[in-house]
């Protein structure tokens, strides 16, 4: 594969309060064959997330043809799972509505914060969002205690699969304490209820590799092609690649991602939190760049 970048798309500029900074974790789908509709997390001045979107038009997707107001998901109320931030994660349709799963964040005291998934459907074409329940939809388990979360949920012939982002275990890293995680898959037969424990697709293959995040899954012709992003002491953030022929036994290709940091700019210290998206001009992958978004979300073209 080989990804030509065409830039940075958007990044919060602080008009509204809500959305005083970043454009974190970008998540696509498209609302028509000429219009994608990219979900994000915008920061407020505490750095708490709420969820808005950029849309975008197909046949150029830096011409951005409309951003959100307010945000189409708040933060919970004080004490549930999502009460310190929102981030979107994958977005599907299904029966003639919006399913949207996401990160909830919660601080912790020992340590920094605690990740988990939850569930909000749009009823009105992805314009705002309800709650599922106040609790996460993949809850805390005795093997994944402190992370579950960042899940792309695939639905194909009645059947719906995750993969998802899990931890059981805080390392330090440049004098912070942070998660080490791994890659695992579940199922399910509704999209709602889900396994205590997955199965691990992708763990870090090094001393340097501490945590990989994010994944994105397309399926074509019986393969599955996986993006995700790889942590690292070293460089931060990069992004690699994997394919797959049942979706659990996972091949890495790093080597064959195509896409790196450029030697300047917004995207020059770290890429990382890929969506890709099919559209009749092109393959687009939105990603985020330094300071885990604070840059903004950019788009590259399969080329």
């Amino acid at each position: 594969m080989i990804w030509k970048k065409l830039g940075l798309v958007y990044c919060a500029d602080g008009q509204w309060d809500w959305a005083r900074s970043h454009a974190y974790i970008p998540t696509s789908i498209m609302l028509s064959e000429d219009r994608i509709r990219v979900y994000v997390s915008l920061l407020d001045r505490a750095k708490v997330g709420r969820i808005g979107y950029v849309d975008l038009d197909a046949r150029d997707p830096l011409d951005i043809l409309k951003v959100s107001s307010r945000p189409v998901l708040e933060v919970g109320e004080p004490g549930t799972f999502d009460d310190s931030g929102v981030t979107p994660i994958s977005v599907l349709p299904y029966q003639r509505k919006l399913y949207l799963y996401y990160v909830g964040w919660q601080l912790g005291v020992k340590v920094r914060y605690f990740l988990f998934t939850g569930l909000a459907v749009s009823g009105d074409g992805g314009e705002s969002f309800e709650r599922y329940s106040r609790v996460p939809i993949v809850e805390r388990s005795n093997e994944e205690p402190f992370v579950r979360s960042a899940a792309h949920v695939h639905r194909n012939d009645g059947i719906w699969r995750m993969w998802y982002v899990a931890s059981n275990g805080w390392i330090r890293v440049h004098g912070k304490a942070v998660p080490r995680y791994d890659i695992r898959n579940l199922e399910s037969d509704d999209g709602i209820s889900w396994g205590k424990n997955g199965a691990v697709c992708l763990r870090p293959a090094s001393e340097d590799e501490f945590g990989l995040g994010r994944p994105f899954v397309i399926e074509e012709d019986g393969l599955y092609r996986m993006w995700y992003s790889i942590r690292t002491i070293s460089r931060g953030y990069r992004l690699g690649y994997a394919e797959s022929h049942d979706g659990r036994s996972w091949l890495r290709k790093d080597g064959e991602v195509g896409i790196d940091v450029s030697d300047r700019g917004w995207d020059s210290q770290m890429i990382c939190f890929a969506c890709v998206q099919k559209t009749e001009y092109g393959t687009y992958m939105f990603y985020n760049g330094n300071n885990y978004g604070e840059s903004g979300f950019g788009v590259a073209i399969l080329s």
